[in-house]
């Protein structure tokens, strides 16, 4: 194990801050990371501890296991709210919870018209907390989109004449810059109370509102995001959803660093591919047929990713000898036309509305195809996932889509999937096309692309050691 360690032989200390950690909550993928990247990083050496919200939909079984460890009251303009700090330890990582019911007691993690007070909330209490964690005062606060991304500007305005803060240093990361936290400019002062410089409208004001996500990107010591590629799009007019030239302020301090997936165990084999193969032909009432290639797409059903495409040459993909499944749910007109499609196809074409983790895996085991073809997409998971069980990617070359998956040679033998450039609906019929016949007439050179998809290394582990760079450089920087 790598030790990181600094003077003394102390470690280094870590605080994440984010809304969701499974198995506590999670709506998507940030839930993923509040849980195995704070791992990995402990186990290269870093003492992490992760503080989040403590909703009420976090199941009872964690909720009677908390610990309360301090009860105290957080300033928030002309407010003084209570708060409980609370902890439970999970998988050995120290996690805390931030009670209070009248901003955490709700139906729904997000969407409330109060969020913007919520989460103001929630960045001042991160930081009144630093106060009261036992033997622990962090190094570093990694803020995790725009819900924390007040704590470097309320770190600067309220807590930097205060001794116990002095060198905690700020990482913010941006997990999709279309959710931006944008409220009404009255938040200003109102709910954030700043005053002086750090009030100014050039700190947060974007179109007449107030912008998190600014503040975040413009007060952090270090700003990353989900993938390399994603980082470059983002300072860019079309990628940047408005905050481009914000971005492109800090972008010597901008790193992309993707995510990671946890991997099946045992590893899966291409011996397991095909039992899973025949598994999820009878569960899905396809036609027992090797030789006919079986397409999926697990995702949410909205126009981010893809579905536009998708269903414009629908008909012409359903005209191949294939089978498809689509799982997910999403705007009510794609799934109307979807379901439709289903109707027209018959055995060809499996349609589930929904989300069933155990059916998703499923589909990611025994399919042979998988199909990603997003507008954006920040780093994606689904398309690593989707590898690591040897099912073939077709993504569009954008963000972590672009850093993940490699168009295959078939002069080198390298590469794991397909991928097309334009947001083209044929460029992604000729991309399935290819592969069908590859899948079809080409046997050996599907099986090698298999193989390289198995071997891709997509861990939380390679995600750590970037992070983990990230973090000495800011400790050793003045």
């Amino acid at each position: 194990m790598f030790l990181c360690c600094f003077g003394g032989g102390a470690q280094m200390k870590v605080l994440f801050a984010i809304t969701e950690a499974e198995p506590f909550v999670k709506t998507g993928g940030l839930g993923e990371v509040g849980r195995y990247l704070p791992l990995a990083l402990q186990e290269q050496g870093m003492e992490i501890r992760v503080i989040l919200p403590q909703y009420s939909s976090i199941p009872p079984n964690y909720l009677q296991k908390m610990k309360t460890i301090k009860e105290f009251t957080v300033p928030l303009a002309w407010r003084n709210q209570y708060c409980g700090l609370k902890e439970l330890k999970y998988e050995g990582i120290h996690y805390y919870f931030l009670d209070n019911e009248y901003y955490f007691r709700r139906s729904r993690c997000y969407g409330d018209g109060d969020e913007g007070e919520q989460y103001a909330y929630f960045s001042r209490a991160v930081l009144e907390s630093v106060r009261y964690l036992p033997e622990f005062k962090p190094d570093i606060i990694h803020c995790h989109d725009w819900h924390t991304a007040l704590v470097p500007l309320f770190l600067k305005a309220f807590y930097a004449r205060d001794t116990l803060y002095y060198n905690i240093k700020t990482l913010f990361t941006i997990h999709n810059l279309k959710y931006q936290g944008i409220f009404p400019r009255e938040v200003r002062e109102d709910v954030l109370g700043l005053s002086g410089e750090l009030s100014s409208s050039a700190q947060l004001e974007f179109y007449g509102g107030v912008n998190f996500m600014k503040a975040g990107i413009m007060h952090s010591d270090q700003v990353t995001t989900v993938s390399p590629t994603y980082a470059q799009e983002i300072q860019h007019p079309y990628f940047g959803e408005g905050l481009h030239g914000v971005i492109q302020g800090r972008k010597d301090s901008l790193l992309g660093i993707l995510n990671g997936v946890p991997r099946p165990w045992p590893s899966p084999t291409l011996a397991d591919k095909r039992a899973n193969r025949m598994k999820l032909q009878e569960q899905l009432n396809f036609t027992n047929n090797e030789e006919i290639p079986i397409l999926s797409m697990i995702s949410r059903l909205v126009e981010q990713k893809g579905l536009d495409l998708l269903l414009h040459v629908l008909d012409e993909i359903l005209a191949l000898d294939i089978r498809l499944v689509v799982l997910g749910t999403g705007d009510a007109h794609y799934e109307e036309r979807l379901q439709r499609f289903a109707e027209g196809y018959p055995g060809k074409l499996r349609v589930i509305l929904g989300y069933q983790e155990e059916l998703a895996h499923r589909i990611y085991a025994g399919a042979d195809i998988f199909l990603m073809p997003s507008r954006f997409e920040p780093c994606g998971i689904a398309q690593m996932i989707a590898m690591s069980y040897g099912t073939i990617p077709i993504v569009r070359e954008t963000g972590g889509l672009k850093d993940t998956v490699r168009p295959y040679s078939p002069i080198s033998g390298e590469g794991n999937g397909f991928t097309f450039t334009d947001y083209n609906a044929h460029e992604l019929l000729y991309a399935i096309q290819k592969a069908v016949e590859m899948f079809r007439n080409q046997k050996d050179t599907w099986q090698k692309l298999q193989e390289n998809a198995l071997s891709s290394d997509f861990s939380w582990n390679r995600s750590a050691a970037r992070y983990r760079d990230v973090y000495e450089s800011l400790y050793y920087s003045s």
